[in-house]
């Protein structure tokens, strides 16, 4: 009766040695995979935003009533279509830090700034346009969300001086 009692108290131990090693493993492992998800996620809002700028220079370059479809994912952070100030932003926080925290970093055409918050980051890509932007036809700003599903923009060059373009989502 005394052998049952010890494997039974030999089981608990090694049952709970195994859980506090997969634990520990856990707390160490989990925010390198977040950062490392976090990363893959700039990058790729970093092309997202590269395609969308090359899509707009291209409308700006050709003639009035050109109008292309593009379909954008936004898995995480904000995208924020500036009318007033004719820029386009992407925001989000991540645990990866892309850049010194308060030093802009130039992508291409892009401006890339890594803000330090708490124990985050706060990854900001922005472009600042000589075009009037606008979201349907009115110079007004749209903040788009992420989303289980890509959004569908609409932009299309509406001529004028400075060139007009303009934004409608579907």
């Amino acid at each position: 009766m005394k052998k049952r009692g010890q494997v039974w108290v030999e089981t608990m131990i090694y049952t709970l040695v195994a859980f506090v090693l997969i634990a520990s493993v856990l707390f160490f492992v989990k925010p390198k995979i977040e950062e490392i998800q976090d990363q893959a996620l700039i990058e790729q809002s970093l092309e997202i935003m590269k395609y969308f700028d090359s899509t707009i220079l291209e409308l700006a370059q050709s003639v009035s009533g050109n109008k292309r479809e593009i379909e954008i994912g936004i898995k995480k952070g904000t995208l924020e279509i500036d009318g007033v100030l004719n820029k386009i932003v992407f925001e989000m926080g991540s645990k990866y830090e892309y850049s010194e925290p308060g030093e802009i970093i130039s992508e291409g055409t892009l401006n890339v700034l890594t803000e330090k918050i708490g124990d985050e980051n706060k990854i900001t890509i922005s472009k600042n346009y000589d075009y009037d932007l606008t979201f349907n036809e009115i110079d007004a700003t749209k903040l788009i969300s992420a989303s289980s599903t890509p959004y569908t923009i609409f932009i299309s060059n509406k001529g004028d001086s400075p060139i007009k373009i303009d934004f409608e989502i579907n």
